[in-house]
């Protein structure tokens, strides 16, 4: 190819990347919104119980639901390597919708049963057990919706149609601002109105992304849904595939669990500013989380077609993106230290500890970036065995061990361990790129 061809080429690649990427980014970053108007209305309501019982039902919530998110990770690999594949790719949103519809049936079963469980293992207050459970049952309700549009949302990624995404989850959080200003402010429901709020928005983003695959839904209608179950990868194929995507992501919703228990054994200050932390770390990755979003979709097509070098110039334009992204991270983090600080709480224990421990949050976004990145790329060639034991491996062989060592360290051996723990991640990754990831398209 001449170097002028090849210029093109690999503009046309960042091009590419970018119209798919930031759309994401703008989708990502409209979800810590949405918390923080839900806190701002509880907060000036006259009983701080409100707030509490939410902070602990919706605790409970992201664990679960965050949980299930591999059938948005196996929907976005499966359907980039059906790009070019439409009968295929109509019948795997039918059997993975189905899936999710199974599988939020069973968390709605399960949830109302074991509710007053999970309630007790987070220590509820008796004087929140009402509350709380009340918020939880009405959320729970909406499980078919939040699992059915993680599925449509995938397969809208890996069909490189980013922007349907964004205008469901920015539908999806406005309809829940304004319903918590007319329950929670206007007809006075408190928590329940928040909760009701939050269900009745689930649902509208729900039928966004049914008006947004519409076409796949006639489609496989028109030839009969018995007739489209024969197309696409095999049911056995997609469970398989989700099974290890919910084993790492158990692994990994284990390693923020278990970094939050030991941050609570150091007090209520540092388990406050480890809180904040971890917050300003996810905010970070937003913009990482986009590049890899663009990753998914668009090695799944070049690895389905066996097109390696194509493969490998996208694998380089996204880690550039990528890089940038941290190290911008990284500056902003570093230059707004005070001003950030300054914002996220006012109680000067809790903002000496964050202070104290700042500097690991500066350095994480470097360390996190390989790792989102390769997360992408592993997630679009669907090779999801490999994630789900570079996950294990990287917390059962480092986190845990490292954690055991550094403890007089306090609460910076606790840092230190998750950033080895990130770090291991990336590494672990890195290490099989080659033979999972090039080896397959010699």
């Amino acid at each position: 190819m001449p170097p002028n061809t090849s210029a093109e080429h690999q503009a046309g690649i960042a091009t590419r990347v970018w119209s798919l990427a930031w759309p994401m980014i703008l989708a990502n970053l409209s979800v810590p919104l949405l918390g923080l108007v839900d806190t701002a209305i509880l907060g000036h309501l006259s009983d701080s119980r409100y707030l509490s019982a939410v902070a602990i039902s919706t605790s409970l919530l992201a664990f679960l639901y965050w949980g299930f998110g591999f059938l948005r990770m196996g929907t976005t690999g499966a359907s980039a390597q059906l790009l070019n594949k439409p009968k295929d790719a109509n019948a795997l949103l039918l059997k993975a919708a189905a899936l999710s519809l199974v599988i939020a049936l069973l968390i709605w079963i399960a949830g109302l049963a074991l509710s007053n469980l999970g309630l007790q293992l987070m220590n509820t207050p008796d004087s929140l057990l009402d509350l709380a459970r009340s918020y939880l049952h009405i959320r729970l309700f909406s499980a078919p919706a939040v699992l059915c549009t993680y599925v449509i949302v995938g397969w809208l990624i890996g069909r490189q149609q980013t922007r349907w995404p964004l205008i469901i989850a920015v539908t999806t959080n406005g309809v829940n601002i304004g319903l918590d200003w007319l329950f929670i402010i206007g007809l006075d429901m408190s928590s329940d109105g928040a909760a009701l709020a939050s269900a009745i928005a689930e649902y509208c983003g729900l039928l966004i992304g049914l008006w947004a695959v519409r076409r796949a839904i006639i489609a496989n209608l028109h030839q009969g849904l018995r007739y489209s179950w024969q197309y696409g990868p095999a049911l056995k194929q997609l469970l398989n595939s989700n099974i290890h995507l919910f084993i790492r992501t158990a692994a990994l919703l284990f390693s923020f669990a278990f970094f939050t228990a030991q941050g609570a054994t150091f007090g209520e200050a540092t388990l406050a500013a480890n809180a904040i932390l971890l917050q300003l770390m996810l905010v970070s990755a937003y913009g990482m989380d986009g590049f890899a979003h663009a990753a998914e979709a668009l090695i799944g097509d070049a690895f389905a077609q066996g097109k390696r070098g194509e493969l490998t110039r996208i694998c380089l334009c996204c880690a550039r993106y990528c890089f940038a992204t941290a190290v911008l991270a990284s500056v902003l983090l570093w230059l707004g230290e005070g001003r950030i600080l300054d914002l996220m709480t006012d109680i000067d224990a809790v903002r000496l500890m964050a202070s104290a421990h700042y500097g690991w949050l500066i350095l994480l976004p470097l360390l996190c970036a390989p790792s989102y990145l390769l997360d992408g790329i592993f997630i679009g060639a669907l090779k999801t065995q490999a994630m789900q034991w570079s996950m294990l491996a990287s917390v059962m062989l480092i986190y845990l061990p490292v954690w055991l060592l550094s403890k007089e360290l306090g609460n910076h051996g606790l840092w230190l361990s998750f950033c080895a723990f990130n770090l291991a991640r990336s590494l672990s990754l890195s290490l099989v790129f080659k033979s999972s990831i090039l080896k397959p398209l010699s």
